[in-house]
């Protein structure tokens, strides 16, 4: 990240110059500024950080869209954040913020890039509720100031509705599989509230009738802890777990990690559904023991996902297959 680069990561207590281990629930945010406010993004989603350049300008495109500029021969479209957000700033942006989400590249324009901070998740507090917060997921209270995390999948969406056509579009199933999937109970953890209730509904209308949600991953550990008291099987508890990584509280690395070490839930599996599925996020997910990873918006690839793993379907989606390391049925 161009602007950031040999700045130390601001720590707290004994952290610093501790490199990040998977599980932790630990995460770096970029720090940047709109306005006089102070935001975040995580450091997962951050291909770089560069100095703002020239735009060429698209007929039609979204309000929020200034045009598309060029970085190392590709063409990527450039957000006006400020205008996104609703805010006037008193001088010119000065960055973009480069970023990889939901395999998707896009710029975010900002007035200044400040600097990298580590902290953990247990730190990031839900938003409170004064009206629209939608745009924010949480907040972060610094010594002096507070930065706001901001829901860039939300404003994503917003700008390409096809995200949303994807996370709400399911492939028809036979009535013998819709039968089976009304018999299984899911818990899904995410934070976005958009998100999660599109991907609840749809689950919904996938035949998966049970599913309880939760905005964070330390709700849907507590939540997780009491089915394990009960009595049976657990498998008639919990059938599957689907979770975002990104999240308040505990992220999805730290949910997946307490639940492959609790006697009783270790062999729960569980489904990693984020934006920020990468090579190098498969590859700590794996060490973790998830039981697959699926990128956001593909919800026919983890509803196919579900059902082999619930009910040992066959995977016939050859993508999927592969991306996961499992079997191919043609």
């Amino acid at each position: 990240m161009a602007d950031t680069k040999g700045k130390e990561p601001e720590t707290k207590g004994d952290q610093k110059g501790i490199l990040l281990e998977t599980g932790t629930n630990e995460f770096e945010i970029v720090e940047f500024s709109i306005g006089g406010v102070n935001y975040g993004i995580n450091v997962a989603k951050v291909r770089e950080v560069i100095t703002r350049v020239s735009v060429t300008e698209m007929p039609q495109a979204h309000p929020y869209i200034d045009g598309l500029f060029t970085l190392r021969g590709k063409a990527i479209p450039l957000v006006n954040l400020p205008r996104c957000l609703g805010v006037q700033t008193q001088t010119e942006p000065r960055n973009i913020i480069v970023t990889e989400i939901n395999n998707y590249n896009i710029g975010f324009l900002v007035d200044n890039v400040s600097r990298i901070h580590r902290i953990s998740w247990k730190e990031m507090e839900p938003a409170p509720e004064v009206g629209e917060q939608t745009r924010v997921v949480g907040i972060i209270k610094m010594k002096d100031r507070i930065v706001l995390l901001l829901d860039f999948e939300t404003i994503i969406a917003e700008i390409n509705p096809e995200i949303n056509q994807k996370l709400t579009t399911v492939e028809e199933a036979s009535e013998d599989i819709k039968d089976k999937r009304g018999k299984a109970h899911v818990v899904v953890a995410e934070d976005s509230p958009l998100l999660r209730d599109l991907l609840v509904q749809t689950l919904h209308d996938s035949g998966y009738k049970f599913v309880r949600d939760f905005g964070n991953g330390q709700d849907a550990w507590d939540y997780l802890q009491t089915l394990s008291k009960k009595e049976g099987p657990i498998s008639d508890q919990v059938a599957i777990i689907v979770s975002d990584v990104e999240m308040p509280k505990m992220d999805g690395h730290r949910l997946l990690k307490l639940v492959r070490e609790d006697e009783r839930l270790g062999t729960v599996p569980l489904v990693l559904f984020s934006s920020l599925i990468n090579e190098e996020m498969r590859r700590k997910g794996k060490e973790l023991g998830a039981s697959g990873q699926i990128a956001k918006p593909e919800i026919n690839q983890l509803i196919e996902l579900l059902d082999h793993l619930v009910f040992n379907t066959p995977i016939r989606d050859h993508k999927l297959a592969e991306d996961q390391g499992l079997p191919y049925e043609d």
